[in-house]
């Protein structure tokens, strides 16, 4: 019988890739998810029957601990960036992730890998990173030998980094950034995916790996690559940490007069992790420690930032006849 991984947030960004991975090994893969009835595209990542998407409330023991049965592996990547309501980083990322572990410990579970992120520290001023913090901890305590992977920010095709930026270039001549000297070091999506696997094969030791691309670059120097890409110009302006917290402040005003129906575009936890840069520890290892060598931003960027030209998928095409008209 094929070995059985379930994957909660296994339709996710990371999560997917994961999950298709671990078909390709020939694992039989669960997809633990809230609307298993909008992760339907996992299906086709194996074989007929091989990847099952399935509901589950990561809020619930009962709920956890069914979707956890007969499995060999677990991987947690469920994480959230809502400070309020039921889902709250709280509930998600230190209990929810404490719950994984708990469960899969009692169920006999031999692997766990569990997706934080670099700067999960229990003394950040960002309530992000400090449940984080106290999930990888709570993690640690029930499954020693689990693999914790701290990415920096990650792109690839379904992003939610490079996608949204790209997208607020059609809204005028200006790209706001909040901390634009802000350094960041974006890894690529599949080789988070990748050390996961490496991670449930055992072929790794555990502990914690803080996974960066190849590059260093500043939040504003990430949007001018982006905006070479994509064949715009835009000037980039950098809004004042202070600035960005009114802003913030007053967006999520609005989202609880609301009641949840107006989403903030940044929130005040937003800066203040914007504050630190999101980079590799010198002491840390990383993806070279896992063996695998990391996927530049320019050989990725060009496939999915695309439709964001003008052109669009034309838009090389145009520009040649421009320059020949010239």
């Amino acid at each position: 019988m094929p070995k059985l991984v379930t994957i909660y947030g296994g339709s996710g960004f990371v999560g997917r890739y994961i999950a298709r991975r671990m078909a390709q090994q020939g694992w039989r893969v669960r997809v633990a998810v809230r609307r298993p009835h909008e992760a339907g595209f996992v299906r086709p990542y194996g074989d007929v029957g091989q990847v099952e998407p399935v509901f589950c409330n990561i809020r619930d023991d009962a709920s956890v601990r069914a979707v956890l049965k007969g499995a060999d592996a677990v991987v947690n990547c469920v994480g959230t960036f809502d400070i309020r309501g039921k889902n709250n980083f709280d509930a998600i990322q230190d209990k929810g992730a404490e719950r994984i572990a708990r469960l899969a410990a009692e169920e006999g579970v031999a692997q766990m890998v569990q997706i934080s992120a670099i700067g999960a520290d229990k003394e950040s001023a960002s309530v992000y990173a400090q449940t984080k913090a106290k999930g990888e901890e709570a993690v640690l305590s029930h499954m020693p030998d689990a693999v914790i992977l701290r990415p920096s920010v990650i792109f690839g095709a379904e992003d939610a980094f490079f996608n949204r930026f790209a997208a607020m270039t059609r809204l005028g001549p200006i790209l706001p950034v909040v901390g634009a000297d802000t350094k960041f070091q974006p890894v690529y999506v599949d080789n988070v995916a990748e050390a996961a696997q490496k991670a449930l094969l055992g072929q790794v030791d555990p502990g914690i790996y803080e996974l960066g691309g190849p590059d260093v670059d500043t939040f504003r120097e990430l949007m001018q690559q982006m905006l070479d890409v994509i064949h715009r110009r835009r000037l980039i302006l950098n809004i004042p940490f202070w600035a960005a917290k009114v802003m913030a402040t007053v967006m999520e005003g609005v989202q609880i007069v609301t009641l949840g129906l107006f989403t903030p575009q940044i929130t005040r936890d937003q800066v203040r992790s914007l504050r630190r840069d999101n980079v590799v520890s010198d002491d840390a290892k990383g993806l070279a420690d896992l063996g695998i060598t990391p996927v530049a931003m320019e050989a990725v960027l060009p496939d999915y930032l695309w439709r964001f030209r003008s052109g669009g998928q034309y838009d090389t095409i145009k520009r040649s006849a421009r320059n020949l008209r010239t």
